[in-house]
């Protein structure tokens, strides 16, 4: 088992996230995962770089730290000609750190660029695309492709590496799991859910699993609430309103219902590693085997500590 470390994009400035990957790397943590986001989810946020800047730069600043998205739609926002050429370069200036992970997108994202956002089936079938326009430029060579959503002309990636990024796809039911095996090489969920390995599985999948831990550690539970419920609360939405609202200010509005009993529903809270420990076990049970912490706490840097001190022998017991 390997755990990373979330890099709250939305919640901090590319500077310091920098800094919080190479205290992550410093700690232990195996790898970072870094959202691929326009804007914010809340006003309070307040922050959305680049991410293939920050990524790069923390490839440069750090040297056994793995890399990844989480995730990238290369669909709308970007072509994904431009995917395949960002991250082979990330490959290499990483000498092989780095996983590609990808999915359908959100409107809040996407729309930005005033191509509107497709259908759920429309934009499982545009990601189809993407992955086979962007597997065709590994192999090297001029490629053209063109396909009911996406088109691809007599492009080449000069530089590749000789063993491409690993693809971990975004996936929450049967169809993007199998998706995930047919044209990934792993899966990403956000949920503990045993089904979707189950999927993956039978669809062929044997890669890496990649799964997001919702946890927001403080020194006391009311600490840890607090920073959730400014900061957080979008996450209790679920996904069916996470991938459509294209605005913080909406996501204001549609999580303003959020209580301290939403927030410890999904969220491991406070300072005791075994309520930690807890959460994660659900995943690891359930099959996945690269675990990502992602706290929502006030305090990265007391989080970080926490890790090293109280968390990671036990979370590594698990696996």
């Amino acid at each position: 088992m390997q755990i990373g470390y979330k890099l709250a994009a939305e919640g901090y400035g590319p500077q310091e996230m920098i800094r919080q990957a190479v205290r992550a790397e410093q700690v232990g943590f195996d790898f970072v995962e870094m959202s691929d986001h326009y804007h914010p989810w809340l006003e309070a946020q307040g922050h959305s770089s680049f991410a293939w800047s920050v990524l790069g730069a923390i490839a440069a600043k750090t040297g056994t730290l793995g890399l990844a998205t989480g995730v990238t739609c290369p669909t709308v926002r970007y072509h994904p000609a431009i995917i395949a050429q960002a991250a082979a370069t990330l490959a290499l200036v990483s000498d092989g750190r780095f996983t590609l992970g990808v999915g359908a997108g959100e409107r809040l994202n996407e729309h930005v660029v005033g191509q509107g956002f497709p259908s759920v089936r429309g934009r499982h079938e545009r990601l189809r695309e993407a992955l086979e326009i962007i597997r065709l430029l590994w192999q090297g060579g001029y490629q053209s492709y063109d396909g009911r959503h996406l088109h691809l002309e007599d492009a080449r990636v000069f530089d590749l590496p000789e063993t491409p990024p690993v693809i971990a796809v975004a996936a929450s039911g049967r169809s993007s799991a199998t998706l995930a095996a047919e044209l990934g090489d792993g899966l990403f969920v956000t949920e503990p859910k045993d089904s979707i390995v189950e999927h993956y599985r039978k669809a062929g999948g044997r890669g890496p699993r990649y799964a997001e831990v919702p946890m927001a550690w403080a020194t006391d539970d009311r600490q840890a609430v607090e920073a959730v419920l400014q900061t957080s609360r979008w996450m209790v939405t679920g996904w069916k309103v996470m991938s459509e609202l294209p605005n913080p200010v909406n996501f204001d509005a549609a999580s303003g219902y959020v209580e301290e009993r939403h927030v410890r529903e999904l969220f491991s809270i406070g300072p005791d590693p075994e309520v930690h420990v807890a959460a994660v076990r659900r995943y690891v049970e359930a099959g996945y085997d690269h675990i990502v912490l992602q706290n929502a706490g006030p305090d990265p840097d007391g989080f970080l500590d926490f890790f090293a001190s109280d968390l990671a022998g036990r979370l590594r017991s698990l696996g």
